[in-house]
C-alpha cells in the first residue's frame, strides 16, 4: 500500500485543537471515545501507509451544536476555516466536508454558503440525528433543497442514539450502526431521494445495517409499501468502507450496493492507525475484479470530487 497512493478517503476526520479544547470544556466524548489528538503530519503518515492519495476531512460527532445557536455558528466557522487552511497548505492531499449547525437551519444555510462559495468545501457533513431530530425530518428540508440546488455531496456520520447506552457497550460499537440505519430509512421513506435527486449522500460504515437488512426494511421505505421501490430507493445512497471491509460485512455491501457508489474510508484518527490499516489490508486481500477495486479505491469518488481528478 505504501508505494501506491491511489485511494480517495471520504471518511477521514480532523480534530482542530481549539475544537478539541472546546469539547473538553463541555465534558463531551465522541460516541464513548476520548477525543483523539490530530495533526496534518499524523494524517499524512496514515495516508502513506494506507495508500491514500487524498483525504476528505470532516468533524465527527458531536459536531458543533451542543444547545446554543450562537456558539454553534461560531465554532462551525472556526473549524471550517481551519479545514480550508489545511487544504491550502497541502495541495492535492486534502479536501473537506463543511461542518454545519443543525438543528439551527438558518445557521446551516449561511455556513453552507460560506464554506462552499468562499472556502471551497467539497461538500457538507451532517450527523444522523441531533438530539433526536433525524435526517428526513421536515424541519431540515430548506437546507436539503439548497444543497440539492448546489448538487452537493453530503457525508452522513452517525451520532449517539437519543437513548441511554447499554452499560459497558460504548455507542460507537453498535449504536452508530443503528443510528445510520435509522437515518437512511427515514430519508428514504420521507422521499428525500426522490425530491433531491442531485444530492450525493454517502452513508458511513457501509451503511450501518442497511445492506444486511435491506429486504426487511424496504417496504417501509416506499410510499405504497412496494418492496422493489424501497430497495431501489436505498440503493441510491453512496457507501464508504470505513471499518466495514471484513469478510463478514463486505460481501453484504457488495451484494446490495450499486458498485459505482462505494468508496474507501479509514475513520482515522477515531480508528487508530493500526485499526485503520487492519481494515485497509482486509480490503486489499478481498477477492474482487481489478476494475471494481480501482472503482472503490478511487474511480467512484473521482466523479464526486473534481479536485481529485
Amino acid at each position: 500500500m505504501a508505494n501506491n497512493r491511489r485511494r480517495i478517503d471520504t471518511h477521514q476526520h480532523m480534530v482542530p485543537p481549539d475544537y478539541a479544547a472546546w469539547l473538553d470544556r463541555h465534558g463531551v466524548l465522541a460516541g464513548g471515545l476520548p477525543i483523539p489528538t490530530w495533526s496534518a503530519e499524523g494524517a499524512l503518515d496514515l495516508m502513506e501507509s494506507a495508500g491514500i492519495a487524498t483525504g476528505i476531512l470532516s468533524v465527527s460527532t458531536p459536531g458543533v451544536h451542543l444547545g446554543d445557536h450562537a456558539e454553534a455558528r461560531s465554532m462551525a466557522r472556526a473549524v471550517n476555516e481551519f479545514a480550508a487552511d489545511v487544504v491550502r497548505r497541502h495541495p492535492g492531499r486534502f479536501g473537506f466536508f463543511a461542518t454545519l449547525t443543525l438543528p439551527d437551519v438558518d445557521g446551516a444555510l449561511a455556513e453552507a454558503a460560506h464554506a462552499l462559495d468562499v472556502l471551497g468545501a467539497d461538500g457538507v457533513v451532517l450527523l444522523t440525528n441531533v438530539r433526536g431530530t433525524y435526517l428526513g425530518d421536515a424541519s431540515i428540508e430548506p437546507l436539503m433543497e439548497e444543497l440539492d440546488r448546489r448538487k452537493a455531496v453530503v457525508f452522513v456520520h452517525p451520532s449517539e442514539l437519543p437513548a441511554p447506552p447499554v452499560p459497558g457497550i460504548p455507542p460507537f460499537a453498535a449504536d452508530f450502526l443503528l443510528d445510520t440505519t435509522r437515518a437512511a430509512i427515514n430519508m428514504a421513506r420521507r422521499g428525500w431521494l426522490d425530491r433531491y435527486p442531485d444530492l450525493k449522500i454517502i452513508l458511513s460504515h457501509g451503511g450501518g445495517f442497511i445492506p444486511y437488512a435491506a429486504e426487511r426494511v424496504a417496504r417501509i421505505c416506499s410510499p405504497d409499501g412496494d418492496q422493489a421501490t424501497g430497495i431501489e430507493r436505498l440503493r441510491r445512497f453512496y457507501f464508504d468502507t470505513a471499518l466495514s471491509s471484513s469478510a463478514y460485512a463486505l460481501p453484504s455491501l457488495l451484494a446490495f450496493a450499486d458498485p459505482g457508489r462505494i468508496g474507501f474510508g479509514s475513520d482515522w484518527p477515531y480508528a487508530p492507525k493500526e485499526r485503520s490499516l487492519h481494515f485497509a489490508r482486509l480490503l486489499d486481500a478481498f477477492e474482487m475484479p481489478d476494475a471494481m477495486r480501482a472503482a472503490i479505491d478511487r474511480g467512484n469518488m473521482e466523479r464526486l470530487f473534481p479536485r481529485c481528478r
